[in-house]
């Protein structure tokens, strides 16, 4: 059996992943996946880790954050693509090294090694970022200060956003890198062609 194939969508808060990674998904006939939260022992950490209102310290967060994706990928992901089924997911491990490490300032090293031990073998064949400036994403949402990464400020999410482009521009071969601040439908479209243009959509 052939094994399904693995993109991930990436991005700060309001760049519009989560809307593309379900529309690519249906397209595709493929699993959408998303974290954290998307098993049940990850909803119960995704309520602890989004909760504003429980002080948390970065290394904390950043554990909990890899407990949540080391079970989504042995209880979701592998056995999916190990099934034949394509999987597109709305976040996975970049967002640790770009909102954790960057944007927290815990030491890079450290956070790529914890990474790599909770994922194991597996790795994303493309990871689509969209990139967006935090004024516009602030533009798109009334900022949700029960939340713990919406209401962090401007600073915090320019770090996050620069640690993206770094990842991406070190990794040309797996990521694609598209302006995610534009219409609904240009993006639509932008994300279709470089799909295309890695062999995920045909025509």
């Amino acid at each position: 059996m052939t094994r399904g194939r693995f993109v991930v969508f990436e991005g700060i808060d309001a760049c519009g992943k989560t809307t593309q990674a379900r529309r690519v998904a249906e397209a595709l006939g493929a699993r959408f996946a998303f974290e954290p939260g998307d098993t049940d022992l990850g909803a119960e950490l995704r309520r602890w880790l989004l909760d504003a209102a429980a002080p948390m310290s970065p290394v904390t967060e950043s554990l909990l954050m890899l407990a949540d994706r080391s079970h989504h990928v042995f209880a979701v992901i592998e056995p999916t693509l190990a099934a034949g089924t394509h999987v597109v997911a709305d976040r996975f491990a970049a967002s640790t090294v770009a909102y954790q490490g960057y944007g927290r300032g815990l030491d890079l090293g450290l956070v790529e090694a914890a990474t790599a031990l909770a994922i194991g073998a597996c790795r994303a064949d493309l990871t689509v970022l969209l990139d967006i400036a935090p004024e516009v994403a602030d533009e798109r949402r009334r900022r949700d200060h029960r939340d713990r990464f919406e209401s962090a400020d401007l600073a915090f999410h320019e770090r996050v956003r620069a640690g993206y482009r770094a990842l991406a521009a070190a990794d040309p071969d797996h990521w694609v890198v598209l302006d995610g601040a534009g219409e609904r439908e240009a993006v639509d479209a932008d994300v279709d062609a470089a799909l295309r243009a890695t062999g995920w959509f045909r025509g």
